[in-house]
This record gives structure tokens, C-alpha cells and sequence, in this order.
């Protein structure tokens, strides 16, 4: 499984982004976002069931965060609004199989004050 992921950048805080990552490879059963601060170690934003559309949030985000998925094209979306600024980070997409995880590169957020 190989992810593809964009869509980060600048933006002042209120304002949004949507992020996208496009997985190659099948069977696979959930996928996510997890991110990472300078300085802090990476958490878990927003995860996604492929099959099922079930999704997770961190607390941090719930009511300003929407992860989706289009299964035809094996990919998700995170749709970040309401931004501040302590969701800096690099965003970090990965895919879940049932042998393992995969990762994508990260795509740096920067919101600005």
C-alpha cells in the first residue's frame, strides 16, 4: 500500500483546509490522520472504517474536523475548520490492513495567529 497525501499549507486561524490521501494497494480496513507537533509526540486526529463509514475523533477537533471517504477511489479527506492556531503540525495519513500499517509522507498545516 502506497499513500498519497495533500493538501496542507498556511492559513489564518478560523479559517479551513481539507486535506486528501489517495491509497493504492486493497484490503484496507480503516484509514486515518494522525499529526505531530514541534516538540510533541504524533496523535491520532481523525480515523475512518472503509467498510462501515464508522469515524473516531481526537477531542480536540470533534465539531470542527470531518473525515470521509470515497471507497471507489480509496481515498479520504479530512475537512479541517474553524482552525487555530495549536493545530500546527505535520499531517501524517496512514492505512490499516490486517498485517499492518502503512504511512504516508506528511503534509505540513500551518495556521497562523
Amino acid at each position: 500500500v502506497q499513500l498519497q497525501a495533500s493538501g496542507g499549507g498556511l492559513v489564518q486561524a478560523g479559517g479551513f483546509l481539507r486535506l486528501s490521501c489517495a491509497a493504492s494497494g486493497n484490503s484496507i480496513n480503516a484509514m486515518g490522520w494522525y499529526r505531530q507537533a514541534p516538540g510533541k509526540q504524533r496523535e491520532l486526529v481523525a480515523v475512518i472504517i472503509m467498510f462501515s463509514g464508522t469515524t473516531n475523533y481526537a477531542d480536540s477537533v470533534k465539531g470542527r474536523f470531518t473525515i470521509s471517504r470515497d471507497n471507489a477511489k480509496n481515498t479520504v479527506y479530512l475537512q479541517m475548520n474553524s482552525l487555530k492556531t495549536e493545530d500546527t503540525g505535520v499531517y501524517y495519513c496512514t492505512a490499516l490492513t490486517a498485517v499492518r500499517d502503512y504511512w504516508g509522507q506528511g503534509t505540513l498545516v500551518t495556521v497562523s495567529s
